[in-house]
């Protein structure tokens, strides 16, 4: 009897605790919506200043304006992708800028790289690769080294020397920075078809395939949210963010037959050792050229 008490007693409890949550739930939904009362999707309010590499983006163009509105605001809201980006882009912006610096490309092209390959090593479906996402022929095309063993595309200092390469030659063809972004995406002759048949000299006033309808508003967009992260509400601390090791360089110019037990004179695991050297395709550096290559070694 005195079983079937306590029972009774311990439902009673449940269904008066689940009721009472369940009123607490209920008082702090907002009767208009199905959603917590303190959650607020905004619009924004789009700055009159966006601009790549100092050239504005006509907003006053209502088909401008609504696909810059759609950029900015899908980076935003896309919150854990835009927060993942702040803090790649800590760790890899710092190698960047001075390259891009170095070989007099706008700095607002470190966003560009971000927008290619987010910073992560992958092969893109069409076979892009490395940081700044050089399909194979282009890269061999600007003479990196692209094989089974050695793969330059994931060199950051080479495949940026490229990338500004081919971007400054983009410029000079079109007059302008912006163009020379949309034909990093679409090619060089891609665009300069698109703008002579439809008899334009503008991004912002071509029709384009769908990708690069995107593409530079990505780009700019990415600029504006990363330069001011608080402003669209990522909160993080200092220590959040991702950091890159500190390393020397070693020159090497014979093979290596073993980069595992390479790396171990280092006192590197063959993980540590690739992170900073992921041009090195294999366990191994065939090199029968007697090449001179350089190798990062991170400092403990």
């Amino acid at each position: 009897m005195n079983k079937s008490i306590r029972i009774l007693s311990l439902l009673s409890i449940l269904i008066v605790t689940f009721l009472f949550y369940n009123a607490i739930n209920k008082s702090e939904a907002d009767p208009k919506t199905s959603t917590h009362k303190t959650y607020k999707i905004k619009s924004l309010e789009l700055p009159n200043n966006l601009n790549l590499a100092g050239e504005r983006v006509p907003l006053e163009i209502s088909d401008v304006r609504e696909r810059m509105d759609r950029e900015l605001l899908v980076n935003t809201y896309w919150q854990s992708n835009g927060l993942l980006l702040i803090k790649r882009a800590n760790k890899y912006f710092p190698i960047l800028e001075p390259l891009l610096k170095k070989y007099d490309l706008p700095d607002d092209f470190k966003y560009l790289a971000l927008a290619e390959s987010a910073f992560i090593d992958e092969t893109s479906s069409a076979g892009a690769a490395g940081m700044w996402h050089f399909m194979k022929t282009t890269g061999k095309e600007f003479g990196l080294e692209i094989n089974k063993n050695v793969d330059e595309r994931y060199n950051i200092e080479k495949s940026t020397k490229v990338a500004a390469e081919y971007l400054k030659k983009s410029k000079e063809r079109f007059n302008s920075w912006t163009l020379a972004a949309a034909a990093y995406n679409a090619g060089n002759y891609g665009i300069s078809k698109r703008l002579k048949t439809q008899e334009v000299d503008s991004y912002y006033d071509a029709l384009l395939p769908d990708e690069t309808e995107r593409y530079v508003f990505r780009i700019i967009a990415l600029k504006e949210v990363i330069s001011n992260p608080k402003k669209y509400g990522f909160v993080y601390e200092e220590k959040d963010l991702y950091t890159l090791a500190k390393t020397r360089t070693i020159k090497v110019d014979t093979a290596i037959s073993n980069i595992t037990r390479f790396a171990k004179k280092f006192g590197l695991t063959y993980k540590e050792f690739k992170i900073h050297n992921a041009w090195l395709r294999e366990n191994k550096l065939n090199n029968k050229s007697r090449k001179l290559y350089e190798i990062k070694i991170p400092i403990k």
